[in-house]
């Protein structure tokens, strides 16, 4: 290949599932799942009320193990792997990675999680400010995710949305190469939002990220692929502007409106 057509290649695939089957029982919530996600993606993953979309997210992170198929993170099998080896591979998940300490502060927060990346440990608390790539890696976190302001308050009384940026926050100082955002905007009240939107939007480029959501305004502004889900099998895959004109999706989704949830 030479270097002109290089450059002009197509994105590698990041994450791959093949295949990927899990049974409960007599009920299939996944039936033979092949997804691609490509290196930068904004891909989202949409589907109705008990689409399989939910129990995709728990193989992904190794939450469930698979009743048949693979899973491939940068073309190396994880299908067996351990949810926190999968983290240390780049594999990062949203509002399950660390349940939030309530009592410690948003800076708090960030620096264990940021000395843990850097290989400190738990030895950040006694000196917590002498670390200077530690405590330059969490300014650069809470300007990003307009943290700030509440960096010395208690994470308990934080409102609901600066709780939502703070844990995509930790997701990132995990150095995700790989991000699954899982419902961001979830319960968050209708002034908090746009913040959070425009957080999402302004994701590092070279993070590739998939997005589990069911409001449907927040799909169509972020995505630039879109993978669609029913009765746990890949209806229809495609560019925004195909599947907001597809039939079979809106006969089965976008019609539903505010009926469609988890699954």
């Amino acid at each position: 290949m030479s270097p002109a057509s290089s450059a002009h290649a197509a994105p590698t695939a990041v994450l791959q599932t093949r295949q990927l089957v899990k049974r409960f029982g007599g009920i299939t919530a996944t039936d033979h799942v092949s997804l691609e996600l490509k290196q930068g993606a904004r891909h989202a993953l949409i589907g109705p009320n008990g689409a399989g979309k939910t129990t995709l997210i728990n193989l992904l992170t190794g939450v469930l193990p698979p009743t048949a198929g693979h899973i491939l993170l940068d073309g190396q099998d994880i299908t067996e792997l351990a949810p926190h080896e999968r983290v240390q591979r780049g594999m990062v998940r949203t509002f399950q990675i660390n349940q939030l300490f309530d009592s410690l502060t948003p800076m708090q927060t960030l620096a264990l999680t940021v000395s843990r990346q850097q290989g400190l440990s738990a030895r950040w608390w006694p000196r917590l400010g002498q670390h200077a790539a530690v405590m330059q890696r969490c300014e650069e976190l809470l300007e990003r995710f307009h943290l700030t302001d509440v960096m010395d308050q208690a994470t308990r009384v934080l409102p609901y949305g600066k709780r939502r940026l703070l844990e995509i926050a930790i997701a990132l100082a995990c150095q995700p190469r790989v991000l699954l955002l899982d419902e961001p905007v979830a319960g968050v009240p209708t002034g908090e939002r746009e913040q959070l939107l425009q957080t999402v939007a302004a994701l590092p480029a070279d993070v590739s990220v998939l997005l589990i959501e069911h409001d449907m305004d927040l799909v169509f502004s972020f995505a630039q692929y879109m993978t669609v889900m029913v009765n746990g099998g890949v209806l229809t895959e495609g560019l925004p502007e195909d599947i907001a004109r597809d039939e079979r999706v809106k006969a089965v989704y976008l019609g539903h409106g505010a009926e469609a949830g988890h699954g």
